[in-house]
């Protein structure tokens, strides 16, 4: 897909994160296929999906772009968001049409450079979507090629993490006024009416995840909600 056709297609509007972790209630590739299928059905204009797996069955059943990523942890490193070439590599064999990938300073594992990612994505003809916590490193993402950024990391770093429940704000306002590149909004976004906030002071789209593809989360919500 080229850069320009994905950007236009999710423009101001919603992608859905259909992700389910091993051990969550709705871990699967069926579930999260169907998950996806919902999604499109709703409005949704691209998909972020976890795994080789999710993204062959989601590909099987819609022809929505999709956002890959693969979670791995190694020891050596507190990146986790698609960390090595080895991740990489196994996304662009599934299909992902976008690579998301952690971009922020820290540490990669086995001392991988960002650099040398971002151009093993590019020989093999795939977007970069570059995960980051700070402006800074929304800044050098766009310096390195990406594509576009997210602030998806925005308080899961140890030098971002704070008691902030709802979207960064103040993190894409920033972004935005800084750049002129696509800055897509990610993290805690619980609302219709965040999302479209989000989206006029300027994200050029947003991802929800949690607050439409986690059923535990949501009931959680209502039920902290109600104070029981």
């Amino acid at each position: 897909m080229k850069n320009t056709t994905f950007l236009q297609q999710i423009k101001g509007k919603l992608i859905v994160s259909c992700q389910a972790l091993e051990g969550e209630p709705l871990y699967g590739s069926d579930v999260m296929a169907k998950m996806a299928i919902a999604a499109e059905i709703g409005g949704a204009k691209a998909i972020r999906a976890n795994g080789v797996a999710d993204i062959i069955a989601i590909k099987q059943v819609t022809d929505l772009p999709i956002i890959g990523l693969i979670k791995q942890n190694y020891p050596d490193s507190p990146v986790y968001i698609t960390p090595t070439k080895k991740e990489v590599a196994a996304l662009i064999d599934a299909g992902a049409d976008v690579i998301a990938i952690d971009s922020t300073a820290q540490k990669r594992p086995n001392d991988e450079k960002l650099s040398d990612l971002f151009q093993y994505i590019k020989d093999r003809g795939r977007l970069i979507l570059a995960d980051i916590s700070t402006a800074e490193e929304g800044l050098n993402a766009f310096e390195l090629g990406a594509d576009a950024i997210s602030t998806t990391l925005s308080g899961y770093t140890d030098y971002t993490k704070s008691d902030i429940k709802g979207p960064d704000i103040a993190l894409v306002k920033k972004l935005t006024e800084l750049t002129d590149r696509p800055v897509i909004a990610e993290g805690r976004i619980n609302t219709p009416e965040e999302a479209r906030a989000l989206v006029e002071y300027g994200a050029h789209a947003v991802v929800v995840g949690s607050a439409i593809t986690r059923p535990r989360y949501i009931t959680a919500s209502f039920v902290e909600a109600l104070g029981q």
